[in-house]
């Protein structure tokens, strides 16, 4: 399982221009089964993906089709962790 923390490079108003690429994107990794939450960091400096791939190669790739990514607007940082332990709820989740 992957953390991947977005810190926009830009102003929020040049963000705001590809919000609506960056949803549908986002929708499609959904479907794909790709990403598991996601959300805008306190203060609005990025955002937060929780993701599964089966690699760190896997999963910049996917990241390459962010609309954010392809006009430069963020930088990425993944930090792979192995879930042992979780809320009874998210269960599913553990290896």
């Amino acid at each position: 399982m992957f953390i991947v923390s977005l810190t926009y490079t830009c102003e929020l108003s040049e963000i705001e221009k590809h919000l609506a690429a960056h949803i549908a994107y986002l929708e499609q990794q959904y479907a794909a089964g790709h990403f598991l939450a996601s959300g805008r960091k306190v203060p609005r400096t990025g955002g937060v993906i929780l993701a599964q791939a089966d690699s760190q190669e896997q999963l910049w790739q996917i990241l390459a089709l962010d609309p954010f990514k392809q006009q430069q607007l963020a930088e990425y940082e993944i930090i792979e962790f192995i879930p042992t332990k979780t809320a009874e709820s998210l269960a599913c989740w553990r290896q």
